[in-house]
């Protein structure tokens, strides 16, 4: 489907993966080989034989844990500048104007943000439409700042501090305007995101900050900012938006 310079895209029957190194982070749809692929075939065959499947902690929060992941975080953001200079909606995070292309969403991701304060998941779903396909790269900024919103609501809906019904229902609004709106490797991350599943960071960060363990969110946020060009930075502002209550 796509070759970067670090991952290679592809289609496993009707499941989208990908070849990554084996420093890369953890991710259900990852495969880290030794190796990088060779050749410019369109088919890739992988020794499964010696492969262990990583399958992410479910995170759930409850309202004590919500509440020390809010409180954690709050912390962990008077030293935002220790996890580095914040790029695309990361911005938010540290009351920065958003730049081109990610400015004219401003209003919709504080639009989602304020929605997942109020537990509105009909208004977040509505908001969450002017974010998708919004930005550059494999999955645009709109996308990850979107699902990384939703991966914290199904934490909180999970742990019986949000409505999962609602929150259930506004996923699937968005997935199913998504395909028309962005293309299909990210869909297929948004759903997993929107199902609960990021990238090992993503959980780590989670599960350090409702354990109030700062050093672990320190490292945790660290490692989740370093993904693609902007990602990290969108899916950390998407976690902060979607934590809020």
């Amino acid at each position: 489907m796509a070759r970067l310079a670090a991952s290679t895209y592809l289609t496993a029957g009707e499941a989208i993966v990908w070849l990554g190194p084996p420093a890369a982070p953890l991710h259900p749809r990852a495969i880290l080989v030794p190796e990088a692929v060779a050749g410019d075939g369109d088919d890739v065959a992988i020794d499964v034989g010696t492969l262990v499947p990583w399958r992410p902690p479910t995170i759930t929060l409850d309202r004590a844990a919500a509440g020390m992941a809010r409180t954690a975080w709050r912390r962990l953001a008077m030293d935002l500048a220790a996890l580095g200079a914040p790029a695309g909606f990361g911005a938010r995070l540290a009351g920065a104007r958003l730049t081109f292309p990610l400015d004219r969403a401003a209003a919709a991701a504080h639009a989602l943000a304020g929605a997942c304060a109020r537990d509105d998941a009909a208004a977040a779903a509505d908001a969450a439409l002017g974010l998708l396909g919004l930005g550059a790269g494999l999955t645009p900024s709109g996308d990850d700042f979107v699902g990384a919103a939703f991966f914290a609501r199904r934490a909180l809906a999970d742990g019986g501090s949000a409505d999962g019904r609602a929150w259930r229902d506004a996923a699937d609004a968005v997935l199913a305007a998504a395909p028309a709106r962005t293309h299909p490797i990210s869909v297929a991350l948004l759903g997993d995101l929107a199902a609960g599943v990021g990238h090992a960071p993503l959980h780590d960060l989670v599960a350090a900050l409702a354990a109030d363990r700062h050093a672990d969110a320190v490292d945790a946020a660290r490692r989740l900012v370093r993904l693609g060009h902007t990602s990290g930075w969108d899916m950390l502002a998407g976690l902060v938006a979607g934590l809020s209550g």
